[in-house]
């Protein structure tokens, strides 16, 4: 299911503690009228990627097992088919259990997507290609044991592995009732193998991998003597180009280049699997999903964790495993971590105008050995499944029907009982599955509502230092940043976009008011242009401390901000000093919305003393007095420069004066909210809506362990003229306030409740 390191669950848990191009052929579009709710089902008991043998007595056992699916109210499962079994000898294909669980879920109406695994390989692989091992750096040759597999990177291989792919796409669609592909569960280099006895391990350092990286870096820098420069090396021939193995004093610009190789090569890998498929199969979608959104993932990880709007270019959706219980996670995800990772997802897809695929939503207790979670519990079922609708998804598929039957995870993630008892779990999901088939036209119809608030994410904040990280101090400084502020906006109705420099372009940012840039401490001179470009435009910009301090080669600016970014938002760095708990006093005149002058807000881990330039403002200083937040006019737009981490800050102390910042900002960059909570107990409820020309679906969630007496207004772009309580299918009374639709609840702990506006 999750490889333990890949996944970083340890690295979730401390959150709670503290390009390529389009498929070349696009699939045709679902059925509006379908929106596949599965659950993951190969036949038998047998754990995903391995497969049960077929006997004679399969298909009344398996049919019975499709029974129960059908009867609880899903209708699609998701199987799969792993590339050991499936081709036992080279050109030899066996797709026998494909076939047989094809023709007893068609003949129950149920739909099928098949989850393809060539990270699970026959054992002939090895034989016939020894070089395609995958190499540590170290020098160390990974032997497979049917898993991990073998590296892509031999061009041999790649053909086998396409070969296989074509040929099962063939097979696979001679089924009506085939859905759609999921070609590759949770992307690594590396996947489904940990090796301990590996210092620091990182993949792949096998001759073709190496050659693969020289061939990306002629690409880049055309010639030797550019690369040479770059490097600050001087190597003869491009055959002594070889990936950095270890970091030095010197440049680590070498360390650069093969982070963003590994970001470009798995999303190359995808569309290889992609095309493959495609070949065969000219219309039904065809996706991949990560282990974790990769807010919670770091691009440095030396198994290789894929950028998550690069792999959704590449396929028709990209998505993300959901395990908010994980057996690696300390405690539960909190539901401010939840919003933030499925948006994450959301904003991936969004760039590219698509929507998002849960590919396996945890089902059941995690277990690692006698790593034991909490148990999930049917209201936890429920919750996980409309959250990913509310934010956007397009497809649930829960992991798994049957709990894990052998392996570490053995007894855990089930949605039923080892033995076939049903549970709640699987009652509870069942009739989500069955609320959204009645209501699969309007969702699939409606969108996530639209931001006005963006927050940029970019993968360069977390290379400063190299393989010798000099954040080390801070922890995970970049990803607790991107948090604090989205969770500002969070806890007040106001929905975010996170951005992405593979989708930075003035087009795309106009539709947002303002945009923030957390820990913006690495940029490459093309976002710093978009972002100039956007506040010209008229945009409002907010970025943190130590802006475009290093470049996308690691060299330091000789004045921060870089890039000429200090004229753009009007000021330069003077002095940076560590400070673990830094304040920034409001000054008068600065005319900020619901903050006065002497005002106290919470920084964090610098104190950037900022040297005003001509035609900027102070709007804070810190406690002695120096400047250290700023505003100036550029354009038609507003820059504003923060000396420290707020970000940081609101992650980890979530006091309210830094939440009041944030949104001080936003309002006085004209951002309004469309929604509005009041009354007793309200101050952990949670809404949000998805929204289309004539209807509204609005998902109210009680976060609190005690009850809401809860009102709340909505500005719809048009006066509705009925409302229903979307479970119980009740109408639900509303009035106008304004130009507000205003509607109330008493909410119980932990309540649900989707109410359907039609115009």
């Amino acid at each position: 299911m999750n490889r333990l390191q890949s996944v970083c669950f340890c690295v979730l848990a401390a959150i709670v503690a503290g390009c390529v191009t389009a498929s070349a052929q696009q699939a045709a579009p679902v059925r509006p009228s379908f929106f596949p709710v599965a659950v993951w089902y190969s036949g038998g008991k047998a754990r995903a990627p391995m497969l049960e043998p077929v006997d004679s007595a399969s298909a009344a056992r398996w049919g019975h097992d499709l029974d129960q699916i059908k009867a609880m109210g899903f209708d699609a499962v998701k199987c799969w088919v792993d590339w050991a079994t499936a081709e036992p000898k080279p050109g030899v294909f066996d797709f026998t259990n494909l076939n047989l669980l094809m023709k007893l879920a068609g003949q129950r109406g149920l739909r099928v997507i098949v989850q393809i695994y060539t990270d699970s390989a026959p054992d002939w692989v090895g034989t016939l290609y020894p070089d395609a091992r995958f190499v540590d750096r170290s020098g160390a040759v990974i032997n497979s044991q049917a898993a991990p597999g073998y590296c892509i990177d031999d061009p041999a291989l790649r053909m086998e592995i396409v070969k296989f792919i074509s040929a099962l796409s063939r097979d696979a669609n001679q089924f009506p009732d085939l859905y759609g592909w999921d070609v590759w569960s949770e992307p690594h280099v590396v996947n489904w193998a940990d090796f301990p006895y590996l210092k620091d391990a990182e993949f792949c350092y096998c001759r073709y991998s190496q050659e693969r990286f020289r061939e990306w870096l002629r690409a880049k820098y055309k010639t030797l003597a550019a690369l040479n420069a770059a490097w600050y090396r001087e190597f003869a021939t491009w055959d002594q180009v070889t990936p950095p193995r270890f970091s030095t004093i010197l440049s680590f610009t070498d360390y650069l280049d093969w982070r963003a190789f590994i970001d470009d090569k798995l999303a190359g890998d995808l569309q290889t699997r992609v095309e493959a498929v495609r070949g065969a199969d000219h219309q039904h979608p065809i996706t991949s999903h990560a282990a974790a959104p990769a807010l919670f993932t770091s691009p440095t990880d030396g198994y290789g964790e894929p950028d998550d709007w690069k792999m959704s270019a590449a396929a028709d959706f990209f998505g993300t495993s959901l395990y908010p219980k994980h057996a690696e996670s300390i405690r539960p995800w909190p539901y401010w971590m939840l919003a933030a990772g499925l948006d994450f997802a959301r904003s991936a897809g969004h760039s590219f105008d698509k929507g998002f695929w849960i590919g396996e939503l945890q089902a059941g207790q995690g277990v690692t050995g006698m790593r034991i979670a909490v148990p999930v519990t049917a209201s936890d079922e429920e919750y996980w499944m409309w959250q990913s609708i509310s934010h956007g998804a397009r497809e649930i598929a829960i992991y798994a029907w049957y709990p894990m039957s052998s392996g570490y995870e053995s007894g855990g993630y089930g949605l039923i009982g080892l033995d076939g008892t049903l549970t709640d779990r699987a009652r509870a999901a069942g009739n989500v599955a069955r609320i959204v088939q009645r209501n699969a036209a309007g969702i699939n119809q409606s969108r996530p509502a639209a931001a006005q608030v963006a927050i940029l994410y970019d993968r360069l904040s977390y290379m400063v230092g190299g393989t010798e990280s000099s954040l080390s101090k801070l922890g995970n400084a970049e990803r607790d940043s991107l948090m604090g502020v989205y969770r500002a906006f969070f806890e007040s109705q106001i929905p975010v976009d996170f951005v992405h420099p593979a989708a930075l372009h003035g087009d795309h940012l106009s539709q947002y008011k303002i945009l923030f840039l957390p820990f913006p401490v690495m940029l490459s001179s093309r976002v710093a242009d978009e972002v100039k470009q956007y506040i010209a435009q008229g945009g409002t910009a907010v970025a943190e401390a130590r802006l475009a301090w290093n470049n996308a080669r690691g060299y330091a600016s000789p004045v921060v901000p870089g890039f000429g970014l200090d004229h753009v938002f009007g000021a330069r760095e003077a002095v940076i000093r560590p400070d673990a708990r830094p304040r920034l006093v409001i000054q008068p005149g600065a005319g900020l919305p619901g903050l006065n002058p002497n005002d106290s807000i919470v920084a964090s881990a610098f104190e950037e003393d900022l040297q005003p330039l001509q035609g900027a403002r102070v709007l804070a200083s810190f406690q002695d007095g120096q400047p250290g937040m700023g505003e100036t006019s550029y354009g038609h737009g507003k820059a504003i420069l923060i000396g420290s981490f707020p970000g940081l800050a609101y992650q980890r102390t979530h006091d309210a004066s830094t939440r009041q910042l944030f949104l001080s900002l936003a309002r006085a960059a004209g951002v309004v909210p469309q929604v509005r909570v009041a009354g007793p107990g309200t101050s952990e409820v949670e809404v949000r809506r998805l929204t289309s020309s004539r209807e509204q679906f609005v998902f109210v969630y009680n976060h609190a362990a005690h009850a809401a007496d809860a009102t709340i207004s909505i500005a719809l772009p048009w006066k509705p003229t009925q409302a229903r309580d979307l479970v119980d299918q009740q109408g639900v009374p509303f009035h106008m306030s304004q130009s507000f639709t205003v509607v109330q609840k008493q909410l119980a702990p932990g309540a649900i409740w989707i109410v359907h506006f039609m115009k």
